[in-house]
């Protein structure tokens, strides 16, 4: 049997190098994307930035090009942006759901025509479980985050009667270039919630970087891909971690919003 095919989106570095280079190993053929792809012998990079509709277009036909098929989709691009929800400008939060959320309906839609055709896909999206939980003072990648779960549940009972499947990946806090990427929001400076603000991104910044390696992520992806019938959600993280999003379920709502504000050290 030929390999099947991947596509995985911001896989020049972090989760999305990591689950290539992973799939590479366990015998997939796997095409990343970056904006700026620089080659690498592990597997095959493309250019796509997932911001623009003809990137995208390009780049997915590129895949078709080179392999034929197309059977599983990776949305992983994406970045975070920091300050508090008043403290950002329309154009900040545009930006942060453009990529975190466009970019993944983007992918979507130019590859579900050729699933469809096939009779069979997997898409996969990273979403996170700041998607589960709202951050405090990131605020608006929570809710590039929380959308994706809502597009991810739709979109799975749309497409499962043409035979793909569609599964969200919930990591915790992982150790990459995340942390460092970070966007801050102009009007943070001087802002009335900056000694909060601070204090809430020390911690989230000291958990990113004191937290599960991206192969962790790597390895929940390969294990789901093996399953004939996955289930909508796998979490990949901490168990303190994993534990939080269940609590969120059955805790009064006051008592989980106070525990979130007093590991965030602005209760």
């Amino acid at each position: 049997m030929n390999a099947q095919v991947v596509l995985i989106t911001g896989a020049s570095s972090g989760i999305g190098q990591a689950c290539a280079r992973h799939l590479a190993r366990q015998g997939y053929r796997v095409f990343g994307t970056s904006r700026r792809p620089e080659a690498t012998a592990e597997f095959e990079m493309i250019s796509m930035d997932v911001t623009d509709d003809e990137s995208v277009r390009q780049g997915v036909e590129e895949v078709m090009r080179r392999a034929g098929r197309l059977d599983i989709l990776v949305n992983n691009a994406g970045f975070g942006i920091a300050g508090a929800v008043e403290d950002t400008s329309p154009e900040e939060a545009i930006a942060q759901l453009e990529t975190n959320f466009f970019g993944v309906l983007r992918l979507c839609r130019a590859v579900l025509p050729i699933m469809r055709a096939q009779g069979s896909g997997t898409i996969v999206n990273i979403g996170s479980l700041a998607g589960l939980i709202a951050l405090p003072f990131q605020g608006l990648y929570s809710a590039s985050k929380f959308a994706l779960e809502g597009l991810s549940e739709a979109l799975r009972m749309e497409v499962q009667p043409f035979g793909i499947r569609v599964v969200l990946i919930e990591p915790g806090d992982v150790r990459t270039n995340f942390t460092s990427r970070r966007r801050r929001t102009r009007a943070s400076v001087g802002s009335p919630y900056a000694e909060k603000m601070e204090r809430a991104l020390a911690v989230a910044e000291y958990d990113e970087q004191h937290g599960v390696p991206p192969e962790a992520v790597a390895r929940v992806l390969g294990r789901v891909l093996r399953l004939r019938h996955p289930r909508l959600r796998y979490r990949a993280g901490s168990l303190f971690q994993k534990f939080a999003a269940s609590a969120k379920r059955f805790l009064p709502e006051m008592l989980f919003e106070w525990a979130v504000k007093k590991y965030y050290r602005i209760a």
